[in-house]
C-alpha cells in the first residue's frame, strides 16, 4: 500500500505541474492575415505605426479601407471587400518604386523603405482623394492667360513691354 501512495503522489504532482504549465503558456500568435505589400513578419507595433501614418496622411479612419464585421462587432482587417484597400496597396508599391528609383531609398530589416523622398502625405496632404489641379499659366504682368483664339482667326498680339524695360 505504501508503494501505491508514492505512485499516486507522483502522478498527482505530475498532473498538477502539467496543467499549470499548459495554462500559463501564452497562445502562439498566428500572424496577420492577407498581407500583400507589407512584410509578413511585421510586429503589432510596426503595423499600427504604418496604419496610423497612412490614416493621418489621408485624413481617414480604419473604415475607409477596412470593413466592419457586424456579426463579430469588430473590424475585419483581412477582408478585401473595399476597393480602397487594393488602391492603397497599389499606391504603396508606387511610392516605394519612386523612392527606390529617384531617391535611392534603402530598405530596413523588414524590407520596408527606411527613408523616403516621398510618402502618402506628399500628394494627399490629409485628403482621402487629393485634388488633381493643373498649374495656371500666367502670361504678362500678373494677369491670367489670354483666351484662346477662335478657329480660323489670328491670335491677338502679345501685350507691350512695360515702359523703361527695354532689355
Amino acid at each position: 500500500m505504501l508503494i501505491n501512495r508514492k505512485v499516486l503522489a507522483t502522478l498527482g504532482l505530475a498532473a498538477v505541474v502539467t496543467v499549470v504549465s499548459l495554462t500559463s503558456m501564452a497562445p502562439e500568435k498566428e500572424g496577420f492575415k492577407n498581407l500583400k505589400v507589407l512584410p509578413k513578419n511585421i510586429t503589432d507595433k510596426q503595423l499600427d505605426h504604418v496604419m496610423d501614418e497612412w490614416a493621418h496622411s489621408l485624413g481617414v479612419r480604419c473604415g475607409f479601407c477596412h470593413v466592419r464585421d457586424e456579426a463579430a462587432k469588430k473590424m475585419d482587417f483581412a477582408s478585401d471587400a473595399k476597393p480602397e484597400k487594393e488602391m492603397a496597396r497599389k499606391m504603396f508599391k508606387m511610392m516605394n518604386k519612386i523612392n527606390e528609383k529617384y531617391f535611392e531609398a534603402k530598405k530596413d530589416s523588414l524590407g520596408m523603405i527606411a527613408e523616403s523622398g516621398v510618402n502618402c502625405y506628399s500628394c494627399h496632404r490629409g485628403e482621402s482623394h487629393p485634388e488633381v489641379k493643373m498649374p495656371e499659366i500666367h502670361r504678362g504682368p500678373g494677369g491670367p492667360p489670354p483666351a484662346p483664339a477662335a478657329p480660323g482667326t489670328t491670335p491677338p498680339p502679345p501685350p507691350p513691354a512695360p515702359p523703361g524695360n527695354n532689355n
